[in-house]
């Protein structure tokens, strides 16, 4: 019977032990994660503009994110029959990626161009020819790189 209460001790012990080291990482854990945090909410809520251009021919629709909506599901804004070379300043905040897409239904296609412009350098820029889309681009959100 002692043998049975020496191991019962121990079980209890061991027990301890691990339930301690669990609660000591998860405040150690926590803690970085809480950091972490922070940062995550401090880009969410900060602002940034881009500029989108758009250059080219035959472009039926441009779309667009221009700040409306949630971060990772923002609204697309759509201007009909733009007049080339089209040009837009928009606020995005936090993690919402800049893009704008023209759309070309041009059956012998189109030449189109688009580039999206952070504090005066181009982050990102594409052309393409053809039917349907005829480019596009999208970028990673500036604030949080």
């Amino acid at each position: 019977m002692n043998r049975t209460v020496r191991n019962i001790r121990n079980v209890r012990t061991v027990r301890t032990a691990v339930c301690a080291a669990v609660v000591l990482g998860l405040a150690v854990g926590l803690g970085a994660c809480s950091e972490t945090v922070d940062q995550v909410d401090k880009a969410v809520d900060e602002t940034y503009e881009v500029t989108y251009e758009v250059t080219g021919t035959s472009v039926d629709e441009i779309q667009f994110h221009a700040g409306g909506g949630k971060a990772m599901d923002p609204e697309i804004e759509t201007v009909k029959s733009p007049e080339l070379p089209w040009r837009k300043t928009v606020t995005l905040r936090g993690i919402m990626p800049p893009a704008v897409m023209p759309i070309a239904l041009d059956e012998d296609g189109a030449d189109v161009t688009c580039s999206i412009t952070y504090k005066g350098k181009v982050i990102k820029e594409a052309e393409g020819e053809g039917l349907v889309t005829a480019g596009g681009c999208v970028a990673g959100s500036p604030v949080t790189g």
